[in-house]
């Protein structure tokens, strides 16, 4: 009886939103899909607008808001194109950063790797990255992997 292999792709899941340690994650998480036969995932949520006193200024805020994701996501995707030869998975969701990525996390079983940049400040790593390596680290379905928001890019190359 020969035993069928099920090739599952790993997934590397990062997180983008507009701070200056985004970058560290992607090169990072593209790198060590390119060298594992990987693929890299982007994560961008939009949080919700608090001002919505109006209908049409909330509707604007709204616009605005998925625009700039999806110019943010297009600018990180030609970043892990431009590594990885290969576009990555997308996903642009509303609501709270945590709780969207609790949320794809369990409903994308391919995602293999959860890859975050801490910050480099006094104040912390970063919310998110405090969150998930504090309270919540037991209730992730997958790995973290923090890289240190301070890495040069010939610090990555050299450890992926």
């Amino acid at each position: 009886m020969v035993e069928s292999k099920e090739v599952r792709e790993r997934v590397f899941l990062v997180v983008v939103d507009n701070s200056a340690e985004v970058a560290v994650a992607l090169r990072f998480a593209a790198r060590r899909a390119k060298h594992s036969g990987g693929r890299v995932a982007l994560l961008y949520s939009i949080e919700p607008a608090e001002f919505q006193h109006w209908m049409f200024v909330g509707t604007l805020m709204a616009e605005e808001a998925r625009e700039e994701a999806e110019n943010a996501v297009g600018e990180f995707s030609k970043l892990v194109q431009d590594i990885t030869d290969e576009m990555p998975i997308v996903y642009i969701r509303e609501g709270n950063r945590q709780n969207q990525l609790m949320k794809l996390l369990k409903e994308e079983p391919g995602i293999s790797l959860l890859v975050l940049a801490a910050a480099d400040s006094t104040d912390g790593p970063g919310p998110l990255v405090s969150s998930l390596t504090g309270d919540m680290v037991g209730g992730l379905p997958v790995p973290i992997t923090v890289v240190p928001g301070t890495l040069s890019d010939e610090d990555i190359d050299r450890i992926t």
